[in-house]
This record gives structure tokens, C-alpha cells and sequence, in this order.
């Protein structure tokens, strides 16, 4: 009677420990499927946080990019709250010489690389021309190109010659190191030492200003800086270059004939925050900026 009971006994006591096991087992598998599953997003959380950038970006250089990069910029570090960028002007050559002494982390150069600049990483972000401006008052409505030569090289001092009124021309330049005055000798094949200047200038700005303020003056400067100061109603007025109209639009479509590239250069290969920021200059996410700010995107 009795080792039947125990034997029920037995098996009571061995079925429990067998049930008792598999429940450890199944327990065991869901909290390790609920530690994964909850695991995950702390996870996503710390690789986005590795993602995360942080950092201060040093970027110096042409005057015609500094508003555009400005702009750029301040996107960038709405997006990546730990990201500081400082844009900062002194003309393209300034850009290549910081670049290649540390002083910056990116440059900034408003034409073509030179030969001897091709070792530096290049990264076009947008076009732009360079125009002839005049007082909005002048009526002198177009210049040929010899006309220009004549006036910048000194052969011609009067209004009066090309049309206009009876009146001294201030004829306004660009300091050396700049490359809007390189974009501009190269096209009207002029050295120099052969301009006759009464005004010398820095940035874009400060042409604009000139000549705003002066009857008189012809300069020139960025087609995009030009147009967007004409868009907020500063007196003065672009003319047309080889007879083509100076606009975005002729610099878009290919036929203004003084365009040039924007870029942003590096000593070496960006990597890290820097590569970053250059990726999202050349992006689609910054052609609004891009066409606000009056250049030509690369890209529709």
C-alpha cells in the first residue's frame, strides 16, 4: 500500500520539478527577450549619441562665400546643438593660407583652384559671376569690354566719353589677395599694376557701399552680392558684361561669360565634424540658402 503512494509521491514530486524547471526556463527566455527588446532603444539612444557632433568650426576666407557659409552654418548648428561655427572674411588667398597652416579648418575661395593649390582638397558648394556696378543714377545703361579696359587702365577719366554726364569717374578696385579682383584681370586680360584706382577695397560689401554712395564710381563685385543689395534697395545697378545681362540667371544658364566656382578646401581629406559640415554645404538640404542668398546651386 505504501510503496505505491511513495512511488505516486515520487512521480508528484519529480513532475513538479520537471514543471518547475521548464517554467525556469521559460521565464529565464521571456526576460531575456524583454531585456533585448527593451535594451534596444537605450541602444539607437547611444549610438545617436555617438552620432551626435560637437566641436568648434573654424572657417575663413573669401568675402563673396561668407554670408552664403554664414547662413549654412547656423542651419548646421541648429541641427547639432554642440556645434559652433565661426565664419570669418580676408579673401580667398586668406582661406588657402589659413588652411594650410592650421589656422582654419576649412577655407573658403571664390574661383577656380590655382596649380599650385591642387594638393588641397577642393569641394565646389555653388556658382556665381562677377558684374560691373554703377550708382542706380548713372545713366550710362552698358560698357564694352574696351570700354572697361580703357576706364580701369586710366584712358579714360570722363563720364562724358561712354555716354554719361560731364563728370570725374571713381574708379573703385579690389585689394590684392581677393580673388573677385583675379576673376576680374583674368577676364579683361589686365595686369594689376595696370589699374588706375582712386578707391581700393576688401570685401564685396564694401564696393557695393562705395558706389552706392558715389554718383560717380564704377566698381565691381559678386553678381549674388549685387543683387541681393538691389533686392533691398541699394542705388546701384549691375550692366551687362559681352552683352549678356548679369543675373543668376545667365550665370545658371551658362551664358554670362565672368562666372566662377565656390568652394570650400580642406589641408587634407575631411573626416569627423568637418567632412560633416562640407557634405551638407554640397547638399540639397541648403539650395533654398543657396537661392536666397542669389548664387546658382551645382544641382536641381
Amino acid at each position: 500500500m505504501n510503496h505505491p503512494t511513495c512511488l505516486r509521491y515520487v512521480h508528484v514530486q519529480m513532475s513538479a520539478c520537471i514543471v518547475f524547471s521548464r517554467q525556469n526556463i521559460l521565464g529565464l527566455l521571456v526576460a531575456w527577450a524583454t531585456l533585448l527588446f527593451l535594451g534596444t532603444p537605450n541602444l539607437a539612444t547611444a549610438q545617436t549619441n555617438r552620432d551626435q557632433l560637437s566641436g568648434k568650426l573654424v572657417i575663413t576666407g573669401a568675402s563673396t562665400l561668407a554670408p552664403l557659409i554664414s547662413e549654412i552654418g547656423k542651419r548646421f548648428e541648429r541641427l547639432q546643438a554642440n556645434v559652433r561655427v565661426d565664419v570669418q572674411t580676408g579673401g580667398s588667398s586668406r582661406g588657402v593660407a589659413d588652411v594650410r597652416q592650421g589656422l582654419a579648418d576649412i577655407g573658403m575661395v571664390s574661383r577656380a583652384m590655382k596649380d599650385d593649390e591642387k594638393d588641397l582638397p577642393a569641394f565646389p558648394v555653388a556658382r556665381d559671376g562677377v558684374g560691373i556696378i554703377l550708382h542706380k543714377e548713372n545713366p550710362v545703361q552698358a560698357l564694352s569690354d574696351e570700354q572697361v579696359i580703357a576706364i580701369y587702365t586710366g584712358k579714360t577719366t570722363n563720364w562724358k566719353v561712354v555716354g554719361g554726364k560731364d563728370a570725374t569717374i571713381t574708379v573703385v578696385n579690389k585689394a590684392e589677395g581677393r580673388s573677385t579682383l583675379e576673376v576680374f584681370l583674368h577676364y579683361f586680360k589686365l595686369m594689376s599694376m595696370d589699374v588706375k584706382a582712386q578707391v581700393v577695397i576688401g570685401d564685396n560689401e564694401q564696393g557695393v557701399k562705395t558706389v552706392a554712395g558715389n554718383r560717380n564710381a564704377i566698381g565691381y563685385v559678386s553678381i549674388g552680392t549685387a543683387e541681393y543689395d538691389e533686392s533691398q534697395g541699394v542705388p546701384i545697378r549691375l550692366l551687362p558684361t559681352g552683352g549678356v545681362a548679369a543675373s543668376t540667371e545667365t550665370v545658371r544658364n551658362g551664358t554670362f561669360p565672368i562666372s566662377r566656382p565656390l568652394h570650400l578646401i580642406t589641408r587634407t581629406p575631411p573626416v569627423g565634424l568637418t567632412k560633416a559640415f562640407i557634405d551638407y554645404a554640397q547638399s540639397k538640404a541648403v539650395h533654398d540658402i543657396i537661392t536666397q542668398q542669389y548664387f546658382v546651386p551645382l544641382a536641381d
